[in-house]
C-alpha cells in the first residue's frame, strides 16, 4: 500500500510505535489523537478545494459578465422598443389633442428619432460612411 501523504504515514507509524511502548491502556487516547490529525488534514484539503472551486466559479462569472464589448443585446433593444411604443400612445394622444395632425407628426418624428439614436449608439458602425480603399490600379 502506497501512502499518499508521507507525513500522515509517519504520524501513524509513530502512533503505533507509541502504542507498543505504552500498551493497551493508552490505545483510545492515541487513536483519538491520530484521528484528530487526520480530520485536520481532511479539513485543510477540503478548504483548499472549496476555495479553488469558488475562485474558478468567480472567474467564470467575471468572464461571462463582461461579455463581448459592443455586443448585440436583443433583450435591451426589445425592451427599449416596447417602452417607446407604450409611451407613444399617451404622447400621441396629447400631441393630437393639443396640436392636431402637425403635433402628431412631430411626436412620431421624435419617437422615431429617439429609437434611431438608440440604434446608432448600439451599432456605431451604422450611419458612418464606409472607408474607401484605394485600388491597386489607382496612382
Amino acid at each position: 500500500m502506497e501512502a499518499r501523504d508521507p507525513e500522515l504515514k509517519k504520524e501513524l507509524d509513530a502512533t503505533l510505535q507509541t502504542r507498543k511502548e505504552l500498551g493497551d491502556d493508552y490505545e483510545t487516547a492515541l487513536v483519538e489523537s491520530f484521528l484528530e490529525k487526520v480530520e485536520q488534514r481532511l479539513d485543510t484539503t477540503v478548504d483548499k478545494r472549496v476555495r479553488r472551486q469558488l475562485a474558478e466559479q468567480q472567474m467564470v462569472v467575471a468572464r461571462n459578465s463582461r461579455g463581448p464589448q459592443g455586443g448585440d443585446n436583443w433583450g435591451e433593444r426589445f425592451g427599449f422598443g416596447m417602452v417607446s411604443l407604450i409611451l407613444a400612445i399617451p404622447l400621441s394622444a396629447i400631441a393630437a389633442v393639443n396640436a392636431g395632425l402637425a403635433g402628431l407628426v412631430v411626436c412620431w418624428a421624435g419617437i422615431v428619432g429617439v429609437n434611431t439614436v438608440h440604434s446608432l449608439h448600439k451599432f456605431p458602425h451604422f450611419g458612418r460612411g464606409r472607408r474607401e480603399e484605394k485600388s491597386d490600379w489607382e496612382d
